[in-house]
């Protein structure tokens, strides 16, 4: 077992040649210019721990971690789960993840750092394994020719050892988001609320330090002539001892005319909350995530579970859940006629009486079997319910046309009914018929 084919060494080596040791053909910038100004992008010690970016990432890992993963195959125009060997690698990635781990820390590196990276691991031509790396010990590389390859830090994990490997792109599954300036390098949300969230992080930082001296603002002793300097280090001593902190509320008496003056904006003069407020919806609004699924701003009014789970789903979730699959399906060489779907069922799970009522309508529509009902609600399958059925008094358009073909009368009118005849003509009509009936006698 292996983390990379032994084929691909030679590649390797002939694109180490090529990649300059100065690192021009890195690809590392998180914004143009960044290494010429030695900018870091600092996140993880930093804005993550805002609980409204803390939330949002959270929520969107959590919710996606929890839909469970398949192989499924084309047949007769749909799509039907099958047995495959990838199906146990989805199921269980590698040795200390469970694939709910994995999507989890993949959606969180891919939200923190805009890039995921997979390691495939390999027995022979098949893939057995996938292990997550550290983004920031990944570094994309280019050769001169155009052919893509990972240079990859130590990880005791992977089993890669000390040092840096290079391997190409075939054994890497990169899943990136944002590439708003390079295609091999993705950016995170945070890139566009880093500002947002260190001002929530340096006003929470602020409240903290408020309440630490008491609720009480801090400020200035001032005189009403000229103090020495020994005069000044004292008082400041003296009134930070007695009066700050938790001696804060003591009485204090000043003499000599001094007078305390507060220094700092109440919360309440700086519109506190209201600032607050405006920071986590900004960042909810860069994350796509409605302000009040992260706890921020009021409830809907209106108690429609699936239809706000259906918009959360729209503008947020769903290109994450389609990129994941299209990786993994590309990243597994599973081949044509397969795909890898995510069961959106723990995502869309309705109250029990909608459910009831909507597999009732599938039901009773003849669009679903039966079985297929009560197995949405975990009820076993009945004698003869694994068919479709329909009331008798059904017709498909088909056979009401095929009807209308083979009887005309449907469709012609009547014919006009005669106008009564005159006594005259009456008369001679029955005399003729006499007649007939006469000589058919004698005959």
């Amino acid at each position: 077992m292996g983390l990379f084919s032994r084929k691909t060494v030679p590649v390797v080596e002939k694109a180490l040649q090529s990649v300059d040791d100065r690192g021009w053909t890195r690809v590392f910038d998180w914004l143009p210019g960044a290494w010429q100004q030695h900018s870091a992008y600092d996140t993880v010690d930093s804005v993550i721990s805002y609980p409204p970016v803390f939330s949002c990432i959270t929520l969107i890992s959590g919710d996606i971690s929890k839909l469970s993963p398949s192989v499924q195959k084309l047949q007769a125009g749909v799509w039907v789960e099958v047995g495959h060997p990838a199906t146990e690698v989805l199921q269980k990635p590698n040795n200390y993840q469970n694939h709910i781990q994995f999507k989890q820390w993949w959606m969180s590196s891919k939200l923190i750092f805009g890039n995921t990276y997979a390691l495939k691991v390999r027995k022979g031509r098949d893939i057995v394994g996938l292990y997550l790396l550290d983004p920031t010990g990944v570094t994309p590389l280019v050769s001169d020719s155009g052919e893509v390859f990972y240079r990859l830090n130590s990880d005791n994990l992977t089993g890669l050892k000390e040092g840096q490997t290079v391997v190409p792109a075939s054994e890497i599954i990169h899943d990136r988001d944002n590439c708003l300036y390079h295609p091999l390098i993705g950016l995170p949300p945070l890139y566009a609320c880093t500002v947002s969230g260190g001002i929530g992080l340096k006003m929470q930082n602020n409240v903290k330090a408020f309440f630490e001296n008491g609720s009480n603002p801090g400020g200035i002793l001032t005189a009403p002539g000229a103090i020495s300097d020994e005069v000044a280090v004292r008082l400041k001593a003296t009134w930070s001892t007695n009066y700050s902190g938790t001696n804060s509320g003591n009485v204090a008496i000043a003499g000599d005319g001094l007078k305390y003056e507060p220094m700092r904006m109440s919360n309440v003069d700086a519109q506190l909350l209201e600032i607050l407020k405006w920071t986590a919806e900004t960042v909810c609004s860069v994350f796509h995530v409605p302000a009040y699924m992260a706890g921020v701003g009021p409830l809907p009014t209106y108690n429609n579970i699936e239809a706000l789970t259906q918009q959360y789903y729209g503008q947020c979730l769903q290109k994450h859940i389609e990129s994941m699959e299209l990786c993994l399906y590309e990243g597994l060489e599973i081949g044509a006629g397969y795909r890898v779907q995510m069961d959106l069922d723990g995502l869309f799970r309705m109250d029990t009486a909608t459910l009831t009522d909507t597999l009732q309508k599938g039901v009773g529509a003849g669009i679903m079997a039966p079985d297929e009902g009560r197995k949405r609600l975990n009820l076993p399958p009945v004698p003869g319910g694994g068919y479709p059925y329909l009331q008798q008094q059904n017709y498909s358009l088909e056979a009401l046309a095929k009807r209308d073909a083979t009887n005309p009368l449907a469709l012609v009118a009547p014919e006009p009914t005669p106008e009564p005849m005159a006594d005259d003509d009456a008369m001679k009509v029955y005399s003729l018929m006499l007649e007939k009936e006469l000589n058919l006698e004698s005959a």
